[in-house]
């Protein structure tokens, strides 16, 4: 086939789809957004009738890719490293139940914390869930392990988790392609009782799970994205995880001059890590994100042997791995090419010019500010969170998706008054539903900002789950209609925003308010693509 210039996440896009994908299931999040995207965009995923449509959060999508696999299909579900937490119920147990059709779980981790709120490495969760899992070193593996990736996952029966991180998901490289396969037909577990969780089905899976442990390590042990090569010094030993091998080769042109274990795929092969503590005095790791694999060999291969990484202080225990870092970690001297000049100010991210939060925001303060000295406001995960910068200073929490809405009345609940808090559209209706209906259920005194700008705006301009639906959403979780606001966030409206919001606060119960204006980036896309 063709050789084309991608990045990592469209490598891994174009292999499910080599590969004979029947469903993409994801909402979006940086660095993993652009998977979906793709296929979205793809010639194929029409002609195919491939499920492409964006997924209200994270459970819903590993759910429905669940239920694809259920019927012999080939899945492929994405989320950015936190969204693992939200799918994590689902995910988890997927395992136990294992799958029919190939299941690939993608997630997508942000080292250094570009985009997000924290560096969470979901290398843990396949560990925890005793799944394989992949780690590319560069866009090819990416797409190699994607494609035949699915078959791995029918082989073994179980759902197969591929961890990515932003350098590697956001950069390009030359991807050669495979042949176009057909999609799998539909077809079922010849166990009519796989996916049925009971306890005592559950109990049965789980010790069957345990017992393949085993096949799952000589998988990895004869895998050809797990190799060990040899070098002369063995003072010594080097292993390199996904993207740190490529950094390592970086500061080694013409080859290491120690012998290194390159893992790309998990559960850890025993018989290389043995060889190469064999022939090693000391063992330096190298992994993108928290100490995984060193935590594993310090209980993994006993006492007595010197191994170095993250947690000893070789590396910094946090922020991304590269070239530099790996070049003094292997000793070697680190020179500087580029130097930010002092004249350089660090300039952080504001909302756009003409955007409907700001207008939202200038009233809120101006209101709470001046006649609320004891306000607080809760906020959540997207573009409306820059309210926490200058000039508006108009928030007080960002903790996780959906969490703005239960943390204002977690705060009513102690006394506070007014309890404010501020969500988006597509937040809403990813996890803010169900706090909404906590706060309905016990009239909780809360006034809540749905700041509705109808995309899922910081993430590129994505459909949102909830567009022309708020509030027939928010009326039958219980809201009151008339404590069901809309207005429209521009200058000629301050003054009747202002009084809408004074109403609301004082009102003693729940009431949601929503200020409704198209992003302004995504209404120039829309009018450029007339």
């Amino acid at each position: 086939m063709d050789k084309q210039l991608l990045l990592g996440d469209e490598a891994i896009a174009q292999a499910a789809l080599d590969a004979g994908l029947s469903g993409v299931y994801a909402y979006p999040g940086t660095p993993s957004t652009e998977i979906t995207e793709y296929i979205q965009g793809a010639t194929l995923t029409k002609e195919r009738n491939i499920h492409s449509r964006w997924s209200a959060n994270e459970k819903t999508a590993m759910e429905a890719a669940l239920g694809l696999s259920f019927v012999g299909k080939r899945a492929l579900v994405c989320m950015k490293h936190v969204g693992l937490n939200v799918a994590a119920d689902c995910f988890i147990n997927s395992a136990i139940t294992g799958v029919k059709g190939g299941l690939i779980v993608v997630a997508a981790d942000d080292p250094s914390m570009h985009s997000s709120q924290n560096e969470q490495d979901s290398r843990f969760y396949g560990d925890f869930s005793l799944i394989p899992m992949y780690e590319p070193s560069n866009q090819q593996e990416a797409y190699d392990m994607v494609y035949s990736g699915f078959e791995f996952s029918e082989r073994t029966g179980e759902p197969l988790l591929l961890r990515m991180v932003t350098r590697l998901a956001h950069s390009r490289s030359g991807v050669e392609r495979k042949a176009q396969r057909p999609q799998n037909n539909l077809s079922f577990s010849n166990d009519p009782r796989q996916f049925i969780l009971l306890p005592g089905n559950a109990r049965k899976r789980y010790k069957a799970l345990l017992a393949r442990q085993d096949e799952f390590i000589k998988a990895s042990e004869e895998s050809s994205y797990n190799s060990y090569i040899d070098g002369p010094n063995r003072k010594m030993g080097i292993v390199a995880c996904g993207i740190a091998y490529n950094y390592l080769m970086e500061n080694y042109p013409e080859g290491c001059e120690y012998p290194v274990l390159k893992i790309g795929q998990y559960p850890l092969p025993k018989k290389q890590l043995k060889q190469l503590v064999e022939a090693c005095d000391e063992i330096l790791i190298l992994e993108d994100g928290q100490p995984f694999v060193e935590k594993q060999l310090k209980g993994y291969l006993g006492m007595g042997l010197k191994i170095k990484g993250r947690l000893d202080g070789t590396i910094s225990q946090d922020g991304e791995l590269n070239p530099d870092t790996v070049a003094l970690a292997v000793g070697k001297k680190h020179k500087s090419y580029f130097t930010i000049p002092d004249i350089v100010e660090m300039r952080p991210p504001a909302l756009c010019e003409g955007c409907g939060h700001r207008d939202m925001y200038t009233t809120l303060t101006e209101v709470l500010k001046e006649e609320y000295p004891t306000h607080k406001v809760f906020s959540d995960i997207g573009c409306y969170t820059l309210g926490a910068n200058a000039p508006f200073h108009a928030i007080d929490s960002c903790v996780d998706m959906g969490a703005s809405i239960t943390m204002a009345k977690g705060a009513s609940d102690g006394g506070l008054h007014p309890a404010v808090a501020v969500i988006g559209d597509s937040t809403f209706t990813h996890s803010g539903m169900t706090g909404l209906l906590d706060c309905v259920n016990e009239k909780a005194n809360v006034t809540i900002i749905i700041s509705d700008n109808e995309t899922t705006a910081m993430t590129g301009g994505q459909d949102s789950a909830g567009t022309g639906r708020l509030e027939a959403i928010c009326a039958g979780l219980g809201v009151e209609p008339e404590h069901i606001r809309i207005i429209v966030p521009l200058k000629k409206n301050y003054e009747e925003m202002k009084r809408m919001i004074r109403e609301e606060i004082d009102y003693k119960g729940v009431s949601v308010i929503i200020p409704r204006r198209d992003c302004i980036q995504t209404l120039a896309r829309k009018k450029k693509n007339k």
